[in-house]
């Protein structure tokens, strides 16, 4: 069963920037550009480094892995380039006035 866990408030995430959240024992990377938030596994399918740690690119909506430069669309968490083949997993956000939920299954 899905739950809805509350991460932050929504003016605590710099537009732009990505920052790592724990949600129900899963590192999350939540990233916010304008309106728009988005929550992805914080963890690259590759090799298991912190997509936190990464850059993010708002025209494209994705982030990338800072150690070996796969990108990772925020959208489907599919590897947008290689070495990483493998999706990671993302979130549904809820905006409940102020604050930033995550959907964990």
């Amino acid at each position: 069963m899905a739950a809805s866990v509350v991460v932050c408030k929504f003016d605590e995430l710099p537009d732009g920037q990505v920052k790592r959240f724990m949600a129900n024992g899963k590192a999350v990377a939540i990233v916010r550009f304008g309106e728009e938030v988005y929550a992805i596994s914080d963890t690259c399918s590759h090799a298991n480094y912190a997509l936190s740690e990464g850059e993010v690119f708002p025209d494209e909506r994705s982030i990338e892995c800072f150690k070996h430069g796969s990108a990772f669309s925020l959208r489907t968490g599919m590897a947008m380039n290689l070495p990483a083949t493998r999706p990671v997993p993302v979130y549904e956000v809820e905006r409940r006035g102020d604050e930033i939920a995550v959907v964990i299954p």
